[in-house]
């Protein structure tokens, strides 16, 4: 425990002390209060749906710049030899990497409180919706993270980590689109694989286990298999 709350330290000082941490919530926050804005104040909607769908979508461009240097720029400099010989263990580091990148999307998530807030203020919204939502996003972060993590487990180069996480981040968000063109069974398994059909019910107000438990599968399976990559280094 104490060899994990360091490594954390060591992951959260990189994460909050890099430009790019503050330049992701700078961007995050205007384009979602333009957002918020056009829709309460323009569209005169009192919810939080539409700004849910957005913040998952910009979650599928910031994501990958997040988790590209994560485990490859360490790779490419040869930090990373030099921590495995330390005694700590894989599945340490990797945690250590997903808790230090998840702080940083509470961090955003937590910054876009004052929309609901400023809500409450202008109309009377219904409540439910606005905490699965959150919920929803926070499980849908989490995989991306995984996912994202995973990438950069296997490569040194962080613009292929990149480039690689945001291609497999759009085909599991656009895979339902194609499924309904599919013949069955492929259809179903299609549409069971996509994010924004697994994302969709908690920004409507509902949530299902099916849902929570394919975000947290899909952790686990990236986060195994991120350790289960350092180990074979």
């Amino acid at each position: 425990m104490k060899h994990f709350a360091a490594l954390l330290g060591k992951e959260e000082r990189a994460v909050f002390f890099s430009p790019i941490a503050y330049a992701l919530i700078a961007v995050f926050l205007l384009l979602m209060g333009y957002t918020f804005t056009s829709v309460l104040f323009l569209n005169k909607l009192a919810s939080l749906s539409h700004i849910f769908f957005q913040m998952s979508a910009l979650f599928l461009l910031m994501v990958p710049i997040i988790t590209m240097r994560l485990v490859a720029e360490e790779r490419k400099s040869g930090t990373l030899e030099v921590l495995l010989t330390a005694p700590v263990r894989e599945i340490e580091v990797v945690l250590a990497k997903f808790v230090a990148s998840m702080t940083l999307i509470a961090a955003m998530l937590a910054l876009s409180a004052s929309y609901p807030v400023v809500l409450a203020l202008y109309g009377n919204p219904d409540w439910g919706p606005v905490y699965s939502g959150y919920l929803g996003l926070i499980l849908f972060a989490g995989a991306l993270l995984a996912i994202g993590l995973l990438i950069s487990s296997l490569t040194s180069n962080q613009i292929v980590a990149a480039v690689i996480s945001l291609g497999l981040f759009f085909l599991s968000w656009m895979i339902d689109s194609v499924g309904y063109l599919l013949p069955d069974p492929f259809d179903t398994a299609s549409v069971s694989l996509s994010l924004l059909a697994h994302l969709s019910p908690f920004a409507l107000g509902s949530v299902f286990l099916s849902d929570v438990g394919f975000f947290l599968s899909v952790m686990l399976v990236g986060l195994f298999l991120s350790v289960r990559a350092l180990a074979r280094r």
